[in-house]
């Protein structure tokens, strides 16, 4: 297996595109990429793609990708995992890639989420989230289906709702200095637990906005990387996870299984531990969320997640930043490009160049988790081989 280097990243602001369709937010995501390949990209070396949208709302997701790039003489998959499509994306690419199938892959990811205002349209796309026998006729749309999680996991452990508004707070201020970022505003404890309850435990600013955005990675094989640049980013490990769909058949709702195996796989194929990673960006389409891949990704023991949050360990400066970013709280959540626009962030942070710039970041993690939290996928890429 060859190693595989991410040479050029980029994406859109994450935010109500109203304006803008997918045809218009995937050309800009993959120009931007294309401006940070060192030496230059000739579209021509692109010998396939990898597009991970989710919407059903933009008909042939392919055909739009090759259509609107002019890559009309290469295949491109779509790839489709609920909220991890992103970096399930990219785990794709990467296997062609070090397979040596291709030299040269192109990952997209993006959204039209506020495109789905229809109420036909939005419980369509609702759905492919959901298990559709038994959760979603119950209403176990995505706040409700993490809801049951969070509220038995703030029932058998320590944290509670002030730890989660921590966690809001956190990523907002996080958001501040990143110009993709859709909510880029200050929040306080007292208002995030102030805020207007959506189901409990979790109040609106406890939640993730619904958001439009695009974005784009260039994977090569290691043989031609110089051609495009002398400071490469590494795939050092990829790792998908599954569980159980319906929530009655989940064994403990107080971790995400999906993530611990996706975590594993990750770690082992990058011959690291929890400990080495420097940054992170960790899934928090919910506050408590976060709180919960804390523990499955190893960063924090089993029912410790609160301490990270107290201790300011998971904020900029802290020992183990997450979401610097802003996450998906205050970045934004377009599904198919969330995981990539994770990897985007990472490949900013181990070449120094990212807002919040975490000082000697040479590992980072991208996660995600998804669907009625039964799929999970981990990235993570390094500075060095």
């Amino acid at each position: 297996m060859r190693r595989v280097a991410v040479v050029g990243a980029g994406m859109t602001e994450f935010r109500e595109h109203f304006g803008l369709g997918i045809k218009d937010l995937v050309p800009r995501a993959v120009s931007e990429m294309a401006a940070t390949v060192d030496k230059g990209l000739d579209r021509a070396d692109i010998q396939a793609a990898w597009f991970g949208e989710l919407t059903t709302s933009d008909g042939f997701p392919s055909g739009i990708l090759a259509d609107s790039l002019g890559l009309l003489d290469i295949p491109v998959t779509r790839v489709e995992n609920a909220c991890a499509t992103g970096n399930d994306a990219v785990r794709n690419a990467t296997y062609a890639v070090a397979s040596g199938a291709v030299d040269v892959a192109l990952v997209v990811g993006a959204d039209k989420v506020r495109e789905s205002s229809s109420r036909s349209t939005f419980w369509e796309w609702a759905g492919l989230t959901r298990d559709m026998a038994w959760d979603y006729p119950l209403g176990l749309v995505a706040p409700a289906n993490f809801a049951l999680h969070v509220a038995r996991y703030l029932h058998e452990s320590p944290a509670t709702r002030e730890h989660m508004a921590m966690v809001a707070v956190k990523n907002h201020k996080h958001a501040l200095t990143n110009p993709k970022a859709q909510l880029r505003y200050e929040i306080t404890v007292a208002q995030v637990l102030a805020a207007p309850m959506v189901v409990e435990p979790f109040g609106l600013l406890d939640c993730t906005p619904q958001s439009d955005g695009a974005a784009a990675l260039l994977l090569v094989a290691e043989d031609v990387v110089d051609r495009y640049t002398d400071r490469p980013v590494w795939v050092r490990g990829v790792g998908l996870g599954l569980d159980r769909v319906m929530h009655q058949h989940k064994q403990d709702m107080t971790t995400f299984p999906p993530t611990v195996k996706a975590a594993r796989a990750a770690y082992t194929m990058a011959g690291i531990g929890p400990a080495d990673i420097d940054v992170a960006e960790v899934h928090d389409c919910f506050t408590g969320v976060e709180l919960i891949s804390y523990e499955d990704l190893g960063f924090a023991e089993r029912f410790e997640a609160h301490k990270l949050v107290e201790n300011g360990d998971t904020t900029y400066g802290g020992s183990k930043p997450v979401n610097v970013s802003g996450g998906l709280k205050a970045k934004g959540h377009p599904p198919g490009a969330t995981g990539v626009a994770q990897c985007v962030e990472l490949f900013e942070q181990l070449r120094g160049d990212g807002h919040n710039q975490v000082d000697g970041a040479r590992l980072g993690l991208a996660h995600n988790i998804g669907g009625p939290t039964a799929v999970s996928a981990v990235t993570i890429l390094g500075s060095e081989k």
